[in-house]
């Protein structure tokens, strides 16, 4: 790989197929395509925008943004990122880029005033999966050899980031049916001691989430941990 050492880059394709066979988060996954570019490619930032139907989902960034990571989309076709996205094609803006018609400025980003941006499709399987983003502070001609790098990049880590955002889906399916069942348990508890409908106790498990700022899952876990005190049993861990 032209600007890629050979070693580190087998140790990180190594270190990720091992991440992918223990069924890591995604997180994990993503964080560690941004460190292996970021290191080599000398950026001031690194973003990773993850296809999920048909919005791009901010996953990974090099630099911390807690309040935005997993909350910021875009649609495909919105902004460079989804430009590329949608036109499967890299481009590569050496200074202004905030200033492409293109562009989509996302206030809470320090990096939408950045100089240089590069963004480049990353494709398994014939489909777009995600998008690597990488900036500079200052003006940056990129290199037809870097644009080559994060290309390649992008087509090793493909199947990698598919199945890792895959298992994801799966991991967030099984969440959301274990809430299910704590909240309908939670809810026959309800309709037991207080001889409410079914509609009235969801209603209530709702409300009360929202006042206490809690999740459901938790209300319902505190009703059937009262329900197990009150009965005298041990609760169940």
């Amino acid at each position: 790989m032209d600007q890629l050492n050979v070693n580190p880059a087998l140790d990180f394709l190594h270190d990720l197929g091992t991440r992918i066979a223990a069924a890591d988060p995604l997180h994990e996954v993503l964080d560690e395509i941004v460190d292996f570019v970021a290191d080599h490619v000398s950026c001031d930032s690194c973003f990773i925008f993850v296809l999920e139907g048909e919005e791009l989902v901010l996953r990974a960034s090099k630099n911390p943004h807690a309040e935005v990571l997993d909350r910021l989309t875009m649609r495909v076709g919105q902004g460079i990122t989804g430009w590329v996205a949608e036109h499967r094609e890299p481009v590569a803006l050496p200074e202004h880029a905030s200033l492409d018609p293109r562009f989509k400025v996302f206030t809470e980003l320090p990096e939408d005033t950045y100089e240089a941006m590069l963004s480049v499709p990353v494709i398994s399987r014939g489909r777009v999966v995600s998008v690597i983003n990488v900036q500079h502070k200052a003006s940056h001609a990129y290199s037809a050899r870097e644009v080559k790098a994060i290309s390649t990049i992008g087509h090793l880590v493909g199947a990698a980031i598919e199945m890792a955002r895959l298992e994801n889906e799966v991991t967030q399916l099984s969440d959301k049916l274990a809430t299910r069942k704590i909240v309908e348990r939670a809810k026959g508890v309800m309709q037991r001691d207080l001889s409410i409908s079914e509609e009235e106790a969801y209603a209530t498990i709702q409300r009360q989430a929202r006042q206490r700022r809690k999740s459901m899952k938790e209300i319902s876990e505190a009703i059937l941990l009262a329900d197990d005190l009150k009965k005298g049993n041990r609760p169940v861990s």
